[in-house]
This record gives C-alpha cells, sequence and structure tokens, in this order.
C-alpha cells in the first residue's frame, strides 16, 4: 500500500502543535531548543518546543572524530565545565605527518597554519555530548522525541512548510500494514528547523523544492570511517592530535586520517576520503584498513616489545560535509530553515562542524523566537541568514573557502597553497574558487581505471565490514519495507556493474551492497539494508543518482557507544 492508500483507510493522523519544531537531536538541533527555551526565560514567555530524534536515543546515531572548538558551547552553555559537560581531554599536542608507503615526514609546528592548531579545544565523544545536551534541554522544558523519524514534510496550501509527519510503524516489507500497525502522527509548527545532519533526507527535499542551491556550488562530501580502540597505556599520550595525508591514497584523491588520545587509554582514529574521487575500484572502507599499517600508524597499537596489544571497541561511518560556504544554499524558505551540517556549515580546513551546527542552532533560535513572540508564523526567518553573515562562524568559513578546491591540483600543490592563503595572506584571499560538479559525476568508467588489489583482513589490526558493522550495534526491524530504494531496478546491473564495475559494493562502508548470481547465472543487486549504518554515501556517491535513503522505522541503525 501506498502511503496515500494507508491514510484513506487509517487516517487521519494524530496532530500535535508546538511553536517550533526541529527535526534531529544532534548538536545543531538542541542548541536551537536550548536557546529557544533561554530566551523564553529571558523574556518571561512561553515558546513550546519539540525535538524529533530518529535514533533510540539522543547521541545514538551522532558520530565524529571529534576534537571540538568550545567557542559556541560557551556562548550557548557559559558554565557547561561545572554542569558536567564531557568535554576532558584537551588538546596537548598536534601533529601533522605526510607518510609514503613506509615512511612519513612530520612538518615543524610553527609552519602549520592556523586551521591546524588544536590549541584550546577537547578531544570529546561528540555522541556523549549530544546526550548531555539533551539533558540540559529537558530541564529547559523541550520535549525531545527518540525513536520517531520525521519521514514526511507538510505543507500549507499556499507551499509554506508547516510541520512534518512521523513514519508509520508496523508497515511489513510487502507494503502492508502488519498487526503491529501504528500510524505515524503530525508534529505542526509555526516554524519548523531541520537539522537532520549532512545530506539529511528532507534537507535534500527542501533544497529541491525551492531551489536553495541555485547559484551556489554543487554540495560536495566525504566519507569519514572511525573506529575506536583501547590501547596499551605505554603507548597513550593523552591530548595527542596525529593528523596524516598521502599514502594510501593517491596524490589526485582528497583525504586524510586522524588519531586523537581520549582518556582512559582510548584512541579514536579514522580515515576520510572525498567523495568526489574518480577511480570506481577504490574503497574507502580498504583504505582505512591499509592506513592503519603503516608503520607510523601501527605503533601505536602495539606494547614497548612491539606486539599488537590493542583491542577495538566501536565502528562506524558517515557523510561529512566538505564544501564550504562557496557551496551553502539558501538557509531558510517560507516555515523554515536549515541549520549545521544539514546546510553544509561544517568547516572542512579544520574538520571541525559541531561548533557550527552549534552556532547556527543558536542564530536560527533567535529568528524564531523574535517571529513567534511578534505573532509570525510560516513566513521566512531571514533574520537567521543575516545574523550569521554578521557572525564570527561567516568569518571563519570565509576564510578557508578556497581549502577542498585547490585538491584538484593534487596534494602536493594543494598543501602549499593553502598554506600561503592561510600562513602568509592569514586568510584575506582576493581570489575564490569554485567546482562545477558534484561528487557522482567525478567517477569515471572502469575500463579507464586501474583496479586496485586489497590485502585480506587480519582480524587483529584490520577487519571486514560485516564483523566492523557488528560492533557499531545496528539494528534495523527485519519485516519493514527497505530503507534503501531504487528509482529504477534495472540500472544497478545495466549501468552501474556494466560500466563502473558495481561501486556500491566498494564504496558501502556497510556491506549493504553485493552483486549476486541469480540461478540463471545473471547478476543482481542484493541490498543487505539491515546492515546500514546510515551514513548517506550511496545517495551522494552513485553514479546514476538511482539510490534514495529514506527514512527506516524510528530506532532501527547503529547504537554508538563512546563516539
Amino acid at each position: 500500500m501506498t502511503n496515500q492508500e494507508i491514510l484513506a483507510q487509517f487516517g487521519p493522523r494524530e496532530s500535535m502543535e508546538y511553536d517550533v519544531v526541529v527535526v534531529g537531536g544532534g548538536p545543531g538541533g538542541l542548541a536551537t531548543a536550548i536557546r529557544l527555551k533561554q530566551l523564553a526565560a529571558e523574556q518571561g514567555t512561553d515558546v513550546s518546543v519539540v525535538v524529533l530524534e530518529k535514533g533510540s536515543e539522543p547521541g545514538a546515531h551522532i558520530l565524529s572524530g571529534a576534537i571540538m572548538d568550545p567557542r559556541a558551547l560557551t556562548e550557548l552553555i557559559p558554565d557547561w565545565k561545572a554542569l558536567g559537560a564531557p568535554l576532558n581531554q584537551p588538546v596537548t599536542e598536534d601533529a601533522y605527518l605526510f607518510l609514503g608507503e613506509k615512511s612519513g615526514f612530520r612538518v615543524p609546528n610553527m609552519v602549520l597554519p592556523p586551521f591546524a592548531h588544536n590549541e584550546g579545544n577537547y578531544i570529546i565523544s561528540l555522541g556523549a555530548l549530544t546526550k548531555w545536551l539533551a539533558e540540559r534541554a529537558e530541564v529547559l522544558g523541550v520535549e525531545i522525541f527518540p525513536g520517531f523519524t520525521a519521514a514526511e514534510v507538510l505543507y500549507t496550501d499556499s507551499g509554506a512548510v508547516r510541520g512534518v509527519a512521523t513514519g508509520n510503524l508496523g508497515v511489513g516489507k510487502d507494503g502492508e500494514p502488519t498487526g503491529n500497525f501504528q500510524l505515524g502522527m503530525e508534529l505542526l509548527g509555526k516554524y519548523t528547523v531541520f537539522a537532520e545532519g549532512a545530506r539529511g533526507h528532507l534537507g535534500k527535499q527542501l533544497i529541491a523544492r525551492y531551489q536553495l542551491d541555485a547559484g551556489r556550488d554543487p554540495q560536495s562530501f566525504g566519507l569519514g570511517i572511525k573506529e575506536l580502540w583501547e590501547i596499551d597505556p605505554s603507548r597513550h599520550q593523552p591530548g595527542f592530535v596525529m593528523h596524516t595525508a598521502g599514502w594510501p591514497m593517491e596524490s589526485d584523491t582528497y583525504g586524510g586520517a586522524f588519531l586523537y588520545h581520549l582518556e582512559g587509554n582510548k584512541v579514536a582514529l579514522g580515515f576520510v576520503t572525498g567523495l568526489n574521487y574518480s577511480n570506481p575500484y577504490l574503497s574507502p572502507f580498504e583504505e582505512f584498513q591499509r592506513w592503519k599499517t603503516h608503520p607510523h600508524v601501527r605503533y601505536y597499537f602495539e606494547n614497548a616489545k612491539g606486539e599488537l596489544t590493542a583491542k577495538r571497541l566501536s565502528y562506524g561511518a558517515r557523510a561529512i560535509n566538505a564544501s564550504g560556504i562557496n557551496a551553502l544554499p539558501k538557509t531558510v524558505f517560507p516555515g523554515g530553515c536549515l541549520v549545521g551540517c544539514n546546510a553544509g556549515y561544517l568547516n572542512v580546513s579544520r574538520i571541525k562542524g559541531s561548533h557550527a551546527a552549534i552556532k547556527t542552532g543558536m542564530l536560527a533560535a533567535q529568528a524564531a523566537y523574535e517571529a513567534v513572540v511578534a505573532g509570525r508564523q510560516h513566513d521566512e526567518l531571514s533574520a537567521y541568514p543575516e545574523a550569521f553573515e554578521k557572525s564570527w562562524l561567516h568569518t571563519e568559513l570565509n576564510k578557508d573557502r578556497n581549502f577542498k578546491n585547490w585538491f584538484k591540483y593534487g596534494l602536493t600543490t594543494a598543501t602549499l597553497l593553502n598554506g600561503f592563503e592561510q600562513f602568509v595572506l592569514r586568510g584575506h584571499i582576493p581570489w575564490t574558487l569554485h567546482r562545477d560538479k558534484p561528487d557522482h559525476a567525478y567517477l569515471k568508467p572502469a575500463a579507464d581505471c586501474k583496479p586496485i588489489v586489497y590485502p585480506k583482513p587480519d582480524g587483529k589490526l584490520t577487519f571486514d565490514r560485516l564483523s566492523s558493522v557488528f560492533i557499531s550495534n545496528t539494528n534495523h526491524e527485519e519485516n519493514q519495507p527497505a530503507h534503501l530504494t531504487l528509482k529504477d531496478a534495472s540500472v544497478p546491473v545495466g549501468i552501474n556493474l556494466a560500466q563502473y564495475a558495481g561501486p556500491e559494493a566498494r564504496y558501502c562502508p556497510a556491506g549493504v551492497y553485493e552483486y549476486v548470481k541469480n540461478d540463471d547465472n545473471t547478476d543482481r543487486l542484493q541490498i543487505n539494508a539491515q546492515n546500514c549504518v546510515h551514513c548517506k554515501t550511496c545517495d551522494i556517491k552513485d553514479p546514476t543518482q538511482n539510490i534514495v535513503w529514506v527514512t527506516p522505522e524510528g530506532g532501527g541503525g547503529p547504537n554508538y557507544a563512546g563516539m
């Protein structure tokens, strides 16, 4: 049954009305909600706010490196230290390395550009911080609904956003309601704030409907893959931050890696691959596993005798914005706005987005609060982008606007020119580089590329996808419609496999896609949707844009711990 048929049979949906509806319980959405309640308390008014979170609890789906710049958090909650915010490990040392296959060169810190310095920042679990922010929001009176997906945008007759509808529960794989069926509900707001993270399902629809990206550069993304390890105390340096560039990536492929020493003998490590890569044989997951074998990286997983003694604790993956301010869409439309990574505010040069998400959530909240108390609804919150253009965040993003675009000239050229812009010009740059096509358009036919042979995992330092997904605690209700959908079922075999050697099986970090043989020896694409960690890579990188990620039942997906 279609959703319209389900509504005709079981509807109408129940509805709840609020002043502001927030879609997404990450740092941006929660900052929006917290700031709205703070403003109401300061002015002696009342503003009703609800936050929808598709994860089983706030923080369950949050994945980031993460080094946090606390500037925006301090503006939002000045006494965060006294209130117990989980920012426990300050950065003590930065190291930037350029790797060859067996060698490594550390850049002297004195010549690192400003964005490469992390003094005053903290190595954190962004999931833990998100959970803490949710607790602060609830103290202020924010209603948070975890396990509820915002599956549909609702519009007024005039075309303005009036809220969202949550997904139906208890629909079987065949699309028919089961005995556990429960109709979704409508959350209606005078304004709706979308804070879904990078490549948000509804944000993508809104950008297309209102042509918010008209005149902007195409959005660009990277796939970040992360693991959390416990290492030998003899190799642990609390607060030490290491970033690497070069091997195992080719010089014409954007990417890099990190290794952050948290408290408690734990390290967070990860690999970011720019999704504008061209070789369909490239596997971001395998590149990450290979990177761990480099002598300068492997060292941290050994004891003083050179024996592997570290233990892998968790795994996850998430697409991140890597576009910069040139690709930032218009962030407001009738009835709502985009905040955080849903719009693309991440600063790719600093590899930081949580401070931008919090700041933009605060700016959106200010605009929404002023509109609500003035008796307005469903119009454009123009004060939000105006405030952003006057903010320190705009200044920060503007001076780093060319960072990723230099990499089209190769790693060496990009490094030199980014260093010149930031270290010599100090961000006062008289030129702007642009990009003219989205990530999926960069993929070349397999016939024009060299296959990449990756080593088999050893199960100690390097691993396969399925064992990795297992420790991400990913789970989906099996008897539900697949949330990874195809516009045309003939395209995967007819185009993707025939022309691009089936890149889905390599770019997905969770083993969702695999080509298998039918009984008659023909090929078909098998979609293991239960493995999906909600990274959104398929929605971004599919060369034909035939794969569309839609929301599964609420509460499904990963349940990250310590990430």
